[in-house]
């Protein structure tokens, strides 16, 4: 049986993310979107992210997100060694969020 082509990447879906208006807009794309495990593994490398981001250490994230060494490990390489973007939209968000009414620090 002859294998099968690898696909190109498809741009439509993230056309379509980023078409998204809200967070309660971009959650329930998601939620139709994805099966509730992939959701709950991609919110927990998320939170991982966030916290290697800011500077926890492994055990701590490992208690308070419940992933596994080998995810925290994976997401640390993401950080360290991957496009830079997750980094950035982190930044970028705690920018936005630490920003007071008027945008004036």
């Amino acid at each position: 049986m002859p294998r099968a082509k690898k696909k190109e990447r498809s741009m439509d879906l993230y056309e379509h993310i980023a078409a998204l208006s809200s967070v309660e807009e971009c959650c329930r794309f998601f939620d139709d979107l994805c099966a509730v495990t992939e959701l709950r593994a991609m919110e927990q490398r998320f939170d991982v992210a966030k916290m290697l981001h800011a500077g926890k250490v492994y055990t701590t994230i490992l208690n308070e997100t419940g992933a596994s060494s080998a995810t925290v490990s994976r997401v640390n390489r993401v950080l360290n060694y991957g496009t830079g973007a997750l980094a950035e939209v982190m930044d970028r968000v705690g920018q936005t969020q630490a920003a007071p009414p008027g945008g004036r620090r």
